[in-house]
């Protein structure tokens, strides 16, 4: 979709060239004071934890709103997250939501810790693997065969059993991040739910091609077969007074029927994007990125996108490195916006 310039990017951290989503902050203390998000999944994704259940439609907090009604593995597995609070008075646990086939937790490391939080983790995935091998020997033991014969030594292990290997953190490092953590694990059952019923709005679809370029995309795909698609481009040299006057123009067309594409780069194209989308209104995004296998929408993104208003395209690949955007890939963005937006040709007769 881009040159080899457009995706060019910046190291994360320092040395750190491993793909997996998986991999640790390179140069952090994991003994030090922090906030963590912890993710584990299971291996294989197996649903063990329990099933998702309520009513969609209903409000978090209302009696039969989506949640998740745990299994006696998945009680444990929440009884041992707890725990580790038990085991380590230097970690409180802030939340835990559990899900099918994984969980994501909030813990808090309140003084510094004797060995790394990983060594921890550790523990309690060895807890819960006694639980497992309890509460489910039957599957227990298929893992168990299953990563004995591809892994015979540990070093070249590829499969867990119960929790697939490793894990992901994330750290708390801005004012007001710990706050959206929360919604994000309570929203969770709710957004799996939204999912279900709308699948074909969170897949991620790789090489599609549309006026001979070739995306990555998650969204409702339809928005691109839309009769009026208009592009936002905006200079960075436009006045508050500049952009006021486009947007209210961008809005009313919107009104009419149109449809917005625009990389959404500068300020006048983030207030006009952010501004239609706002009202309500269908647009298409370009991304300076593609998108990871389980990559979706959050936030009001993510309802936008299971009512079918919201269009998300990015190169055929994702980088897990931080993308420096250069000049030459706002004006490629920009460039890949115009050629959506161009009317198809008469047909010949």
């Amino acid at each position: 979709m881009y040159t080899e310039e457009q995706i060019k990017a910046k190291i994360r951290f320092a040395g750190a060239k491993k793909p997996s989503m998986d991999r640790r902050m390179q140069g952090h203390d994991y003994r030090s004071v922090n906030m963590y998000m912890i993710t584990m999944h299971t291996e294989g994704w197996l649903p063990l934890f329990g099933t998702l259940e309520g009513d969609v439609h209903q409000p978090f907090g209302a009696d039969n709103a989506p949640h998740i009604v745990l299994s006696k593995l998945g009680q444990a597995v929440a009884h041992n997250f707890f725990d580790l609070a038990v085991f380590h008075e230097e970690i409180t646990v802030i939340i835990l939501q559990m899900m099918p086939e994984h969980f994501h937790g909030i813990l808090f490391v309140k003084k510094e810790m004797d060995t790394v939080l990983g060594k921890a983790l550790n523990s309690f995935k060895a807890g819960c693997r006694k639980a497992f091998r309890n509460l489910c020997p039957e599957v227990y033991e298929t893992e168990k065969k299953q990563q004995t014969q591809l892994s015979r030594w540990r070093k070249d292990k590829e499969h867990g059993i119960l929790f697939a290997l490793g894990y992901n953190d994330k750290i708390l490092i801005r004012a007001g991040q710990l706050a959206t953590w929360e919604r994000y694990l309570l929203d969770n059952p709710r957004r799996r739910m939204v999912k279900e019923q709308h699948p074909e709005f969170f897949r991620v679809i790789r090489e599609i091609t549309w006026k001979g370029i070739t995306f990555s995309a998650i969204g409702n795909l339809f928005l691109l077969r839309h009769p009026q698609l208009l592009q936002v481009q905006c200079s960075r040299r436009m006045t508050t007074e500049d952009i006021e006057a486009e947007k209210a123009r961008f809005l009313c067309l919107c009104a009419k029927g149109a449809v917005l594409v625009s990389p959404r780069i500068s300020p006048g194209e983030k207030a006009i994007i952010d501004a239609a989308f706002d009202a309500g209104y269908p647009v298409i995004i370009i991304k300076d990125n593609g998108f990871a296998p389980l990559e979706k929408p959050h936030g009001r993104a993510f309802d936008a996108c299971a009512a079918g208003r919201l269009l998300l395209l990015g190169p055929t690949q994702h980088s897990n490195e931080r993308q420096h955007v250069t000049r030459s890939i706002c004006l490629g963005m920009n460039d890949i916006a115009r050629k959506i937006c161009e009317s198809d040709p008469p047909a010949e007769h």
